[in-house]
């Protein structure tokens, strides 16, 4: 056995000790082997990630397969059971393990409060969802990465309704796994798809020289329906409405799925399947345009929620959108970049936002909240890094990754460049209104509230400074060729992985002079749009006016749920309801308890034949001689007869 299989593997053996023992663990130990299990695994995949960094380094292959055992084996058809551990994977490795421990340690106090029980089915669901997670981005070959692809979707399932005793978490959950499923149909589609046509889910076949299997029909059709399974996991329009109802579950699954794992599944699907889209030239297109429509409407809605953990489900799907506009237009590298730098400053907003939620006693409404800025000090400057980090300001990370998506998405089309600068600009106001109307001012909240106000405890505190680090300092590994040439250590890392594609479709660049005046002109309207937020919710009042007109419309979430529930759910359940009432009931009910009643009818009836009387019986015996004497008589003729009727 190779180290490899223990990353998946320890997180698995987490799951089962606090799943199976739950009510004998106390919850120290539960944490301990919850949190453990993951740090273990982050251990070990730092020591692959610098076994590819090495080789690499050196110029020799980094791309390591590992194959266990045969999945299937059906005559000459096989599809192993494999791990690939390259570049891209070692990133993501790094990043779910990571962010995921973190995630972990922050729970052992957030969760405290639930009983022994509970306590450990949450962290043995913690750990099955790290377990799927790496499944999904170690595998080998496309049936791998739907087996983990699918086990991310039923955890996620489990974790939103968590609480499951409530009523709306429940359905949170259910339209979670439901809209999932209607993704997962096409990629499960283009798996078969594949396989019809290459006889091969590996990567390393399927990739190497995809023409000679498929033709641009194919490959097109086969990275369209990828991309559904994508719009699913990765929340893009129009089946992104599950992810913010996903806020019923607890605030560190939040983190955990909309934050570095989940939900950039389907970028990892799409980054891992580069060489096929660079082929598929309209399949490109159709990835951007839905990628920076997604991060646009989805910013608009973001700017009048007033649940804490509603903004930042929004600011996710707006943040997806720009990470599809990146795969979009060729930039694969800066795609995997804002991954990277979206799983430490999301995380840290999600678990900063957890922390709030704790101080205030549960509450998530932004209008009853303000003035947190001195009861929580680490939680309030970690926030506010995170801020800064998100809306795009230099030097930190979200600056370095976003300018990339945004310089390449000039190059390949200015429409792009200029409606991603729109969503940028909405998330730099909604993301300080959220600040603003958190961390300053005067508390807002009830009397009672105030007495209790406090900095959360030390493990939630300590994770929250790390995650701000990260999102200050992640930027350096990103440094563009405008800056310093060959300065970008992640796009040069990661390179072999996406060389194909980019010798067939080569990304462009901005000269350096249309760069630098792109990243002025983004700074200093993010800088403007900051100072305008802060200056209008840094003293807010909450005046209590219904919101009108498109205030309304942005606070209804645009009524896309009203317009899926009037043109989908309804019709579904009257259709359910027409088959339950009239076809099952009045069809297949009566047609079955109808046969009955005739059985049950004719035997009442034909039993008045039995009358006890011996006048009847001698009656029906002389009409049986009469009847056989007419048939014996005229036995040819009444032969034929029935013969012509039945026959």
């Amino acid at each position: 056995m190779n180290v490899a299989l223990l990353v998946p593997l320890l997180p698995f053996l987490g799951f089962l000790i606090n799943g199976l023992f739950r009510k004998q663990l106390s919850k120290s130990m539960i944490g301990i082997v919850g949190c453990g299990a993951v740090l273990a695994s982050f251990l070990i995949s730092c020591y692959l990630f610098g076994n590819v960094y090495a080789a690499s380094k050196l110029g020799n292959e980094a791309s390591t397969v590992y194959a266990y055992f045969n999945f299937i084996k059906v005559a000459d058809f096989t599809i192993p059971f494999a791990f690939q551990i390259d570049q891209l994977s070692s990133i993501f490795l790094l990043i779910i393990t990571g962010v995921g421990f973190l995630i972990h340690v922050y729970s052992t106090s957030y969760m405290h409060e639930e009983p022994n029980e509970h306590y450990g089915r949450y962290f043995a669901y913690l750990n099955l969802f790290v377990f799927s997670m790496l499944l999904l981005v170690m595998g080998a070959n496309f049936v791998v990465m739907f087996i983990g692809w699918e086990g991310v979707g039923l955890c996620s399932y489990l974790l939103i309704g968590f609480w499951f005793k409530d009523i709306n978490n429940s359905k949170a959950a259910r339209k979670a796994f439901v809209m999932n499923r209607i993704g997962d149909f096409g990629f499960l589609i283009a798996i078969f798809w594949i396989l019809a046509k290459v006889g091969s889910a590996d990567f390393s076949v399927v990739f190497n020289n995809p023409l000679q299997y498929f033709s641009t029909g194919d490959i097109t059709a086969i990275t369209l329906l990828l991309f559904l399974g994508a719009t699913g996991k990765s929340a893009q329009i129009p089946l992104y409405t599950w992810l913010p109802d996903a806020m019923a579950g607890p605030t560190p699954v939040s983190a955990l799925i909309h934050a570095a794992t989940m939900v950039t599944a389907g970028i990892y699907m799409v980054a891992r399947s580069n060489i096929l889209y660079t082929l598929a030239p309209t399949s490109m297109m159709i990835v951007a345009i839905v990628g920076v429509a997604t991060a646009v409407f989805a910013a608009t809605i973001a700017l009048k929620q007033n649940d804490i953990k509603k903004v930042l489900a929004y600011s996710t799907v707006s943040q997806l959108g720009y990470m599809f506009l990146g795969l979009g237009v060729g930039a694969f590298g800066g795609a995997v970049f804002h991954v990277m730098t979206h799983a430490f400053f999301k995380a840290c907003l999600f678990l900063g936002a957890g922390s709030v939620i704790h101080a205030v006693g549960g509450g998530q409404d932004i209008r009853r909240m303000g003035g947190l800025k001195k009861y929580m000090p680490v939680t309030h400057i970690t926030f506010l890094l995170a801020c800064l980090a998100i809306a795009g300001v230099p030097p930190f990370s979200g600056f370095f990754s976003k300018d990339e998506i945004l310089a390449a998405a000039f190059a390949g089309n200015p429409v792009y460049y200029v409606l991603g600068l729109i969503g940028a600009l909405m998330t730099a106001y909604y993301m300080f209104r959220l600040y603003g109307m958190t961390f300053l001012g005067k508390f807002r909240g009830t009397a009672e509230q105030e007495k209790h106000l406090h900095e959360s405890p030390k493990p939630m505190t300590i994770v929250l400074i790390v995650l701000a680090i990260l999102s200050v300092g992640a930027g350096l590994l990103g440094i563009p060729p405008v800056m310093k040439e060959g300065a970008h250590a992640l796009n040069n890392f990661l390179a072999p992985v996406f060389a194909d594609s980019f010798a067939i479709s080569h990304p462009k660049h901005p000269p350096h002079s249309t760069e630098w005046m792109l990243m002025g002109v983004t700074t200093l309207l993010v800088l403007g749009v900051i100072f305008w937020a802060w200056k209008k919710y840094a003293n807010y009042a909450d005046n209590n006016r219904e919101a009108t007109g498109l205030a309304k419309v942005l606070e209804n979430k645009w009524y896309v749920d009203e317009l899926y529930d009037g043109m989908i759910v309804t019709p579904l359940h009257r259709f359910a309801g027409f088959l339950k009432n009239v076809v099952e009931k009045m069809g297949i009910d009566g047609l079955v308890n109808g046969m009955g009643s005739l059985v049950h009818y004719s035997s009442r009836q034909l039993r008045l034949v039995q009358n006890g009387k011996v006048g009847s019986y001698i009656l029906i015996m002389v009409l049986s001689l009469v009847g056989l004497f007419v048939l014996f008589w005229f036995q040819g003729g009444i032969l034929d007869f029935v013969h012509k009727i039945f026959g």
